[in-house]
């Protein structure tokens, strides 16, 4: 009996509540009145608005991600070109491993990103056996670049139309609203594209903003302004770089074929990197040739050590061997932790040992930093306490029971201080090759350099030879039978050399245990020949 009552008061509430908010209004039930109070109604059309446009943004994101994107051509280089939502607009060309470059080329929600990719070898090879065509080289870009923004242009409508159409269907369930999601959509894009032409902005290109190693780009090529006012100057520059490069590139493909042993365990020793992209391509092409187990990095990959250049370790991962790697003098701890994320790499320091492809290798990182090529604090004295370090490792290792069948140091000084304690010591540096038995019985062998002494190559007069060499191990002793030396003519010059090496004790031998000769790069057959 009490709750009608209390029904009663609470009605004459609402309904005097209602009276307040709309005073003209003729009376309403209480559930009306409830609902005034709420103003949902008065607010769901702008709900509704605001839900159609992030479908349409979202839906138009994702389908750029999806299918927005091109691979073209740009002269010799490949590009991947994309257009991605941003509030400053402009454009942005990554050139891995060097940095990138940011243009103020327009001002729109989008903004054109273009990846430059690695360098055609058939297109450079046309521009090297044809020089006159450098002369236009400059308004071939121009037409491969409009080609490759005109097929942008369309591919991104049929991605933002066919991402923001499929959302809305997925959201709003009715063909109706996902077809007016997709001419929305259509029409945001309509609208930043004539944003960008109305802004366009030609100049940009004399003002760009460099990141990573190009920061320095001005210090070294001067700047843009300069570029174009003395192009005749830089388009001389490219086509010799592109000739270089292309003839580098040609040489790899002239390595032999080698048909390996099984019996023996191959490891392919490489050194001195220093940040020249052509060397990973000449060692996934050796990988594959002489179907490596395992590959020995003896350090300095970078050049600098930043973080700027990790990006360029990034094909490590796709050279289809374990990767082992010491930190060199070039390298940083910055490097090592980023070579530490890898699956396929292995990073030894301080004496660490791993387990690959049935060895046991240990090694540490070089005790000096200098990117800058300053004198190495510490000098000599540094490098032989390092190495002193890893022999104490490697006796202890011995100890233990598992002892290392190859260290690996980078500077030849510390790899001096393990004789005695393991079959073999690997090492780099120096940019030459050096095979030494060490009176402890210690092998030592001291690569050149993979890269050709790296980027900073091309300014020498006479190009740095390309050096990595394939180490032979037997699968039971995991001792050294034999080694091949590759070598390549360097930037300019298009000689490969394949030399087959014994060690001394072998060389008494009949029939070596293992491999076979490799033919020569002519095709004859030839003799092992003995190490110097």
């Amino acid at each position: 009996m009490v709750r009608v009552p209390f029904r009663a008061a609470a009605h004459r509430v609402r309904h005097r509540l209602s009276q307040l908010v709309r005073p003209k209004s003729p009376a309403r039930t209480p559930g009306e009145a409830t609902g005034n109070l709420t103003g949902a109604g008065a607010s769901r059309p702008y709900v509704r608005a605001l839900g159609m446009l992030g479908v349409v943004v979202v839906g138009a994101w994702l389908g750029l991600l999806a299918v927005g994107s091109i691979r073209t051509p740009v002269g010799p280089m490949d590009t991947n070109m994309t257009l991605r939502p941003s509030l400053t607009g402009g454009s942005k060309i990554n050139v891995s491993p060097l940095g990138a470059l940011e243009l103020d080329s327009h001002i729109a929600p989008l903004r054109l990103d273009v990846d430059v990719d690695r360098l055609d070898p058939v297109r450079s090879q046309a521009l090297v056996d044809q020089p006159e065509r450098f002369s236009g080289l400059q308004d071939e870009v121009t037409r491969d670049v409009a080609a490759g923004t005109r097929e942008l242009a369309v591919r991104s409508c049929v991605a933002v139309i066919s991402g923001a159409t499929a959302l809305g269907l997925v959201v709003y369930r009715r063909p109706r609203r996902a077809l007016a999601a997709g001419g929305l959509a259509l029409t945001l894009l309509a609208a930043s594209g004539v944003s960008a032409y109305a802004t366009w902005n030609p100049k940009s290109v004399l003002e760009p903003k460099f990141s990573g190693l190009l920061s320095s780009a001005p210090s070294l090529v001067g700047d843009a302004r300069s570029i174009v006012t003395e192009f005749d100057i830089y388009q001389q520059e490219l086509a010799r770089l592109v000739t270089n490069v292309t003839r580098l590139y040609d040489a790899t493909s002239t390595l032999p074929v080698y048909q390996p042993d099984p019996g023996t365990i191959r490891a392919l020793h490489v050194s001195d990197i220093h940040l020249n992209p052509a060397a990973w391509h000449i060692i996934a092409s050796l990988v594959e040739q002489y179907e490596i187990d395992v590959i020995i990095d003896s350090g300095d990959t970078m050049d600098h050590g930043s973080a700027a250049e990790n990006g360029f370790l990034d094909p490590i991962r796709d050279l289809g061997a374990p990767y082992v790697w010491v930190r060199g003098n070039h390298d940083s701890k910055v490097t090592q932790a980023y070579l530490e994320k890898f699956r396929n790499v292995r990073v030894l320091d301080n004496g660490r040992a791993v387990n690959v492809a049935g060895l046991r290798i240990a090694g540490t990182g070089d005790a000096s930093f200098t990117p800058d090529r300053t004198r190495p604090v510490g000098g000599r004295a540094a490098a032989e306490l390092e190495g002193m370090r890893l022999a104490s490792a490697l006796r202890d290792q011995e100890q233990a029971g598992t002892p290392v069948d190859i260290a690996v140091a980078h500077d030849p000084a510390t790899a001096r201080q393990t004789d005695g304690t393991v079959p073999l010591v690997l090492a780099g540096h120096l940019h030459n090759r050096v095979n030494e038995q060490l009176k402890g019985g210690t092998r030592l062998k001291v690569e050149g350099s993979t890269g050709g002494g790296g980027l900073r190559a091309v300014q020498n007069e006479k190009p740095e030879k390309v050096r990595a060499s394939v180490l032979y191990l037997d699968r039971e002793t995991r001792r050294l039978q034999a080694w091949d030396e590759i070598t390549l003519g360097g930037l300019g010059l298009t000689t490969a050399e394949v030399s087959r090496h014994l060690p001394e004790e072998n060389l008494e031998k009949e029939t070596p245990a293992s491999p076979s000769p490799t033919p020569s790069p002519t095709g004859s057959p030839g003799r092992p020949t003995p190490s110097p």
